[in-house]
C-alpha cells in the first residue's frame, strides 16, 4: 500500500484566510508527517494557483513534508509537485495518470464503491472520500456519507482511505474504526484561533 502521511491538510483560500501561515503553522508540529493539498478556489487564475504551490513547496521541502496539487495538475508538474488530485469535474483518473505519469502520487474523489473501484482501476494512488459529515467549505457538496460509506469504499479498494469533509477532532475515532486510512481536514485547522494545537490534536486522534 502507498506509503503517505495520515493527515491531509487542504489549503483555505477563501477571502480572509491566509494560507500560508496555516500551512506553516501545521509543518511546525507535524512536519514530514503531512501532506499539504494545495487548493485554490475555482476563480483564481493559474498564476494564483502556481504562486501558492511554490510558497508551499519551499515550507514543506524544509520539513521533508508531502504536497500535492488539486485539480491543475499542470501547476504540479510545474512546481515539481509528488503529485495530484482529481475531483468529479476535473480530468478523468486515467487521463490525470497520464499527464502526471507512473510514479506520481495520484488522488480522487470518490464517494461510493462502484466509482472507487473504477477510480483504483484508472489508476489512483489513493482515494479522497465523502464528504463524511456537512461541511461549509466548498459548496454545491452531495450529502455526507458518514463513517457507513467509508467502511463501504475502503471494502471495495485496496488503496488508502482518506476521509473528507466537516472532519473533526471527535469524528476520527469513528472514520479509522470504519476503515479510513488518514483523514483530510479544512476548515478545523483552518479556522481555527491555535492551527497548531488542533494539528497536534488530529495527530493523537490518528495514532490511538
Amino acid at each position: 500500500m502507498l506509503s503517505l502521511g495520515r493527515l491531509h491538510l487542504v489549503t483555505d483560500t477563501r477571502p480572509g484566510r491566509d494560507p500560508l501561515t496555516v500551512v506553516r503553522a501545521a509543518l511546525s508540529v507535524a512536519g514530514p508527517d503531512l501532506v499539504v493539498q494545495v487548493r485554490v478556489e475555482d476563480t483564481a487564475s493559474d498564476r494564483e494557483a502556481y504562486d501558492l504551490a511554490v510558497r508551499t513547496a519551499e515550507l514543506c521541502t524544509e520539513v521533508g513534508a508531502t504536497w500535492l496539487v488539486n485539480d491543475r495538475l499542470h501547476v504540479a508538474l510545474a512546481v515539481g509537485a509528488a503529485g495530484g488530485h482529481v475531483g468529479a469535474d476535473d480530468l478523468p483518473v486515467a487521463a490525470a495518470r497520464r499527464v502526471l505519469g507512473p510514479s506520481a502520487v495520484l488522488g480522487a474523489t470518490a464517494r461510493d464503491p462502484g466509482t472507487a473501484a473504477r477510480a483504483v482501476t484508472a489508476g489512483a494512488s489513493y482515494l479522497g472520500v465523502g464528504p463524511c459529515h456537512a461541511t461549509t467549505t466548498k459548496n454545491g457538496l452531495p450529502p455526507p456519507i458518514g463513517p457507513i460509506g467509508i467502511r463501504a469504499v475502503v471494502d471495495a479498494v485496496d488503496v488508502p482511505v482518506v476521509a473528507i469533509g466537516g472532519v473533526t477532532v471527535d469524528r476520527v475515532p469513528a472514520l479509522l474504526a470504519a476503515g479510513a486510512y488518514g483523514i483530510a481536514v479544512v476548515g478545523a485547522i483552518s479556522s481555527a484561533a491555535d492551527p497548531a494545537r488542533v494539528v497536534a490534536t488530529l495527530l493523537g486522534a490518528l495514532s490511538c
